[in-house]
């Protein structure tokens, strides 16, 4: 074990932050060049790239809560992250390879279809990304105790993941989405392959004091995913009645499966907590959690897939290339402050006030960048100034849950948690490719796109307020940590 891993220091915690960095940036760079080279260079309708969006919600689901599971049980190549981490690291570069050449591989084919072979490679993508995705991220939970010292490893996590996530869209806005995606497989390859190595894992995940819990059965984990149920139904019916060739319907599927999704919720934020340090789990805080968090991926996943039909819209006299490169910049804004944000501000009232509050607070700024975009969004300075505010609640959603969950289940099986917790993600963002798209086609103001992201922003921010967590020991020390000592 290298000696500033035994510190915790801080070059330790950037080390550590690498390969979720480098799977985050394939993400950028999927998020950045997706919809914009298959509207402009293959003319898919906007239903349409909301179908090959859905191809990652489905990847996610199989990927990360399999490998979550498997990976706890693991032990090979001396870790038992390291494996998934470096094999998918490989296969997301060779996906991300694949992207500007979906016509290439069409003809190649002879399929004469565009469609399939674009959710073909973004499956393959996805799939790629979500073997190593949960094990990058269960691997600093497996390295940091409870407490602060885990809350500055995910908030660095983010800013350098988010820093990189600004790189990728700066690219994208200066030099065009392909120079982007060729960047991103180096740079995957570099970040997955190399620190790995360099990261010592521990072969057991729970204290020498405790024994190991019991394993969950389906039936436990069905119930601890209670929250999403409405979510996975909603995904069985809405792509039934799409490959049924029924994609044209009346919303009344979407509002009755809403209805339902909202009295799971509320079942899920009124449930008793136990009482601090009389359980070992707490599994009504995670539900709370689950059912917090999906909503906020609602705004953000609407966000990144329809943001080009309210451009278009709303900047008639841009071209292609005009609005791709609207499209990366506003990014570029929203992952600057979402990459900065949580080192330099959240981590520091976390240990002030507590994770959640500031989560909340986050969660609730973003709700009123969304409407200020819906209401001023006209302009592209408006447009800029709306996705800074933003940054703010982006940055918690992809660092503070993490360190508010792994706290509160047990380590020896973080990985299936972590894949449960990844539902709370691909279940929102399938619901909103398949569901929220016909919404946004029947809409004549395409700038309800950023209406539905105050209203899911607002109710994630009024839910995180059911989310109880004790003061953890020790948060005195969290600046230190921060700051390497």
């Amino acid at each position: 074990m290298l000696p500033m891993q035994r510190r915790l220091s801080l070059p330790f915690l950037l080390l550590l932050s690498l390969p979720s960095t480098a799977m985050g940036f394939a993400l950028a760079v999927q998020i950045s060049a997706l919809s914009w080279l298959l509207r402009t260079k293959y003319q898919l309708d906007i239903h349409e790239i909301g179908l090959v969006w859905a191809a990652g919600p489905l990847a996610g689901i199989l990927g990360q809560m399999l490998i979550g599971i498997v990976s706890d049980q693991t032990w090979a190549w001396g870790g038992r992250r390291r494996p998934y981490i470096l094999v998918g690291g490989v296969l997301t570069a060779l996906s991300l390879a694949a992207l500007p050449s979906i016509g290439l591989i069409d003809r190649a084919l002879g399929l004469d279809a565009i469609l399939g072979v674009a959710i073909t490679v973004a499956l393959a993508l996805d799939l790629s990304i979500n073997v190593s995705f949960n094990p990058t991220r269960s691997l600093i939970a497996d390295v940091t105790p409870e407490g602060p010292q885990r809350t500055a490893a995910y908030t660095w996590m983010q800013t350098v993941s988010g820093s990189f996530g600004v790189l990728a869209y700066a690219i994208g806005a200066i030099w065009g989405n392909v120079v982007l995606i060729y960047f991103g497989v180096g740079l995957v390859l570099l970040f997955s392959l190399l620190p790995p190595l360099f990261i010592a894992e521990p072969r057991e995940l729970h204290p020498a004091k405790e024994q190991a819990p019991p394993p969950l059965g389906l039936g436990a984990v069905l119930l601890l995913m209670r929250p999403l149920w409405a979510f996975a139904a909603y995904a069985v019916v809405a792509m039934g009645l799409k490959l049924a060739g029924h994609g044209e319907h009346s919303l009344w599927i979407e509002a009755g499966f809403g209805v339902a999704c909202l009295l799971l919720m509320t079942h899920a934020l009124m449930e008793r907590q136990p009482a601090p340090g009389t359980a070992a789990e707490d599994l009504p805080a995670f539900r709370k959690v689950l059912a917090a968090h999906s909503l906020s991926w609602i705004a953000m996943q609407t966000t990144f897939v329809y943001i080009i039909a309210t451009l278009e819209q709303r900047f008639p006299a841009l071209d292609d290339k005009g609005t791709g490169h609207l499209i990366s910049t506003s990014f570029l804004v929203l992952n600057a402050v979402g990459a900065l944000a949580p080192a330099l501000l959240l981590n520091g009232l976390a240990r002030r006030i507590g994770e959640v509050r500031v989560h909340v607070a986050s969660l609730a700024l973003m709700a009123l960048a969304f409407v200020f975009l819906y209401a001023a969004g006209h302009s592209p300075t408006n447009l800029y100034i709306g996705m800074a505010l933003m940054g703010f609640g982006w940055g918690a959603i992809v660092s503070l849950p993490f360190a508010v969950f792994s706290q509160c289940v047990a380590p020896s099986r973080i990985g299936l948690y972590m894949g449960v917790f990844n539902l709370s993600v691909v279940l929102p963002q399938l619901a909103v490719s398949l569901g929220i798209g016909t919404l946004v086609k029947q809409l004549p103001d395409k700038g309800s796109v950023f209406l539905i992201g105050a209203i899911t922003a607002g109710l994630s921010a009024l839910a995180w307020l059911a989310v109880r967590r004790p003061d953890v020991p020790g948060a005195r020390d969290m600046g230190a940590v921060a700051k390497g000592h």
